[in-house]
């Protein structure tokens, strides 16, 4: 078994965008539960995210945009960025501890005090561009994590792979023109936010799905795509992007994955790494989408028990 952190903060569970938001802090304790349920929290070590620092999200987003998001936040009810993206007076606490949560989980992991971290954190971050909230997401809380681990750490190469039903567009713009990073990932096609199939560089692989791809596409992407990118790419850590709303269940989208993907998933890119670096696996998942609390907690706790396996 492998020594796997679980880093996550209550003030993550305090950012909300109103009563029916489908992004809300219930998504936490769905899983938190199901790890208990499971006895999966035995094998756990918690962390208390921390809160990010202003560099360590300088090295992704634009101050100004920074200085912008500082200054839109309420000290009373909601402010709304975009339609679907709404700021309530604890949501900068949240999205600080959610992108630190990253940071740490990287500093954990390549200093060998685990193997690997899953970071139980809202909001998410996928979406976030350089100087853009979008999609529910402020910080780019994987590009944040990713840039850590290269310039506070000095790794010369890093794998993001991204599951998510929606394409990783933040990821994307932030990282297109670093030969160091690598995204690899796979998203419903034609659907939000309408991207992700053009000007790709050379050793990415972002693979569109239509509707109703299930199991066999997915297993099919990962084992004749991405990991012979990987393997090309030799990167010396993955992070994961680890949203569950690609799962069947979940109505945010129409793809078809199940928690036995995601798990069977998990283990082939702890395999590809173990064989890249000779023995070490330093993986960092962060929780992006996932909007029905059954299927959310099922794959996360999955996710983490490979993870534990590893």
């Amino acid at each position: 078994m492998t020594m796997t952190a679980l880093i996550a903060h209550p003030d993550c569970a305090r950012h909300a965008m109103g009563s029916h938001h489908p992004e809300c802090p219930e998504r936490l304790a769905a899983i938190h539960d199901h790890l208990i349920a499971q006895g999966l929290d035995a094998y756990l070590v918690p962390f208390e995210a921390p809160l990010v620092s202003r560099s360590a999200l300088e090295r992704v987003h634009d101050p100004r945009y920074l200085d912008q998001l500082w200054a839109s936040a309420p000290s009373t009810g909601l402010v709304h960025l975009d339609p679907d993206t709404a700021m309530n007076p604890n949501t900068l606490t949240a999205a600080q501890r959610a992108a630190g949560a990253g940071v740490l989980a990287v500093d954990l992991v390549l200093a060998q005090e685990v193997g690997n971290a899953f970071c139980l954190v809202r909001p998410p971050g996928h979406h976030a561009e350089r100087a853009t909230a979008m999609g529910f997401c402020f910080f780019n809380n994987i590009a944040v994590a990713a840039a850590h681990a290269l310039e506070a750490h000095g790794l010369s190469r890093v794998t993001i792979v991204d599951w998510d039903v929606h394409h990783g567009n933040g990821t994307e713009s932030i990282f297109r023109n670093d030969p160091r990073v690598q995204m690899v990932s796979i998203f419903q096609h034609p659907f939000y936010p309408y991207s992700g199939t053009e000007g790709q560089p050379a050793h990415w692989v972002n693979v569109p799905l239509p509707a109703r791809s299930g199991s066999q596409e997915f297993r099919q992407v990962v084992t004749d795509l991405w990991l012979p990118a990987i393997y090309a790419h030799q990167p010396q850590m993955i992070l994961i992007s680890a949203g569950f709303d690609s799962h069947l269940e979940d109505d945010m989208g129409s793809l078809a994955l199940r928690e036995a993907d995601y798990a069977w998933a998990t283990h082939e890119l702890v395999r590809a790494l173990r064989a890249i670096t000779g023995g070490s696996a330093p993986i960092v998942s962060m929780l992006e989408g996932g909007y029905v609390m059954s299927s959310l907690a099922r794959s996360a706790g999955a996710h983490i028990r490979a993870l534990i396996e590893a």
